[in-house]
């Protein structure tokens, strides 16, 4: 069982890799995406316009740049299983946050809702193997013991 636990953990990193990887090599049409859908609040403008100064950058540049490095990095720990549940928790919050940002199915009308409904529902079974994965854990313990009292 620990083998098919490994090969699980790696192929479901796979996602997580890819699409970082994606992000980070199409950085402007990321950025240009995440401008759609997230404004940055009032009380926190001010450091944003510092730190767009500092960096030369836009703020939808920046965040493109740390959801795909945290996609990358978190995708490859989780495969490495080297501080997997802390990672696997980044990615539950990253996960739910994308999910209510991006998939607003709610504001549609139900035949034109179903694509977005449906990547939301796998968001939400993503969300469901990351917390196997914090559940299971770093330990090879034989998975009967792991979930034997469930």
């Amino acid at each position: 069982m620990p083998a098919f636990v490994t090969f699980g953990r790696i192929l479901f990193a796979v996602l997580f890799i890819y699409t970082g990887a994606t992000k980070l090599f199409a950085i402007q049409a990321t950025a240009d995406f995440i401008a759609t859908k997230v404004v940055v609040p009032d009380a926190i403008a001010p450091y944003a316009k510092q730190v767009e100064t500092a960096t030369a950058m836009t703020t939808p540049q920046l965040l493109a740049i740390a959801v795909g490095g945290l996609e990358v990095i978190a995708g490859l720990m989780i495969a490495l299983n080297f501080g997997a549940r802390f990672f696997a928790m980044l990615l539950i919050i990253y996960v739910a946050v994308a999910t209510v940002l991006f998939y607003d199915f709610w504001n549609q009308v139900p035949p034109d809702n179903a694509k977005m409904l449906v990547d939301a529902l796998k968001n939400l079974s993503i969300i469901g193997a990351l917390c196997m994965i914090i559940g299971y854990g770093r330990t090879t313990r034989p998975a009967e013991l792991a979930y034997g009292d469930v």
